[in-house]
């Protein structure tokens, strides 16, 4: 299923909410209406929270099947609450945004090509997979200009040929360059998803739309 939405009159609503297969962590403040709209296009558990005391949980967490990395500066409490559903990593690291620094499935995981050796081994035993560090389209924030789940991925429009193959190679899915909400290029900032749906911001034109759903093979 695919449907548009709104957070708090934006349409990035990916900055607000981390989800994986099963569940999504979503901005403590969020409507009941966007609530109803990740359960129903993603078909998982909510969990209604914040990182850090911040709304932007999809900037400062990243998940797959098999476990989550959370910013560093997240509270006990907080900690507390995503363990309760899977396990919590923390990275405690300058780039402790890991929803914009690292872009996964659970095939494998694609991270800021400025993590050191010990962040990566940490990411990749977090994840339980694979971590390959890259840049796309001369972009480090690889979480924030790319989707990824574990039947497709839409990613920047400038991704190269090399960079769509390496995404193919380390996270097992094809991948195709598409904008969101009316040609941003921030591609994970404006949808979310998983294999069973997705929800996109809803400036996001029909032709984008198209594009989104073929590319998350959500057909």
């Amino acid at each position: 299923m695919m449907r548009y939405s709104r957070y708090a009159g934006t349409s990035n609503i990916g900055v607000f909410t981390a989800v994986n297969e099963s569940v999504a962590f979503i901005a403590a403040d969020a409507a009941p209406e966007f609530v109803k709209d990740v359960e129903e296009a993603l078909q998982v558990k909510t969990q209604l929270m914040t990182v850090a005391g911040s709304f932007v949980i999809g900037s400062l967490v990243v998940m797959n099947s098999n476990g989550a990395v959370v910013s560093g500066l997240a509270d006990p409490r907080e900690v507390e609450i995503i363990s309760s559903f899977l396990p919590c990593t923390l990275i405690d690291d300058t780039l402790n945004a890991a929803g914009n620094n690292i872009l996964a499935n659970d095939n494998g995981a694609i991270v800021n090509p400025e993590y050191s050796d010990e962040m990566v081994k940490l990411i990749s035993d977090a994840l339980g997979v694979e971590c390959v560090r890259a840049s796309i389209s001369g972009i480090n924030t690889v979480g924030s200009i790319c989707k990824a789940t574990n039947k497709g991925c839409v990613c920047h429009v400038d991704a190269s040929d090399e960079e769509i193959k390496l995404i193919q190679d380390v996270l097992k899915v094809e991948s195709i360059r598409s904008t969101v909400n009316h040609g941003a290029r921030m591609v994970g900032a404006g949808i979310l998803a998983n294999s069973k749906g997705a929800l996109i911001g809803d400036d996001t034109t029909p032709i984008e739309m198209g594009k989104i759903e073929e590319g998350l093979a959500l057909y």
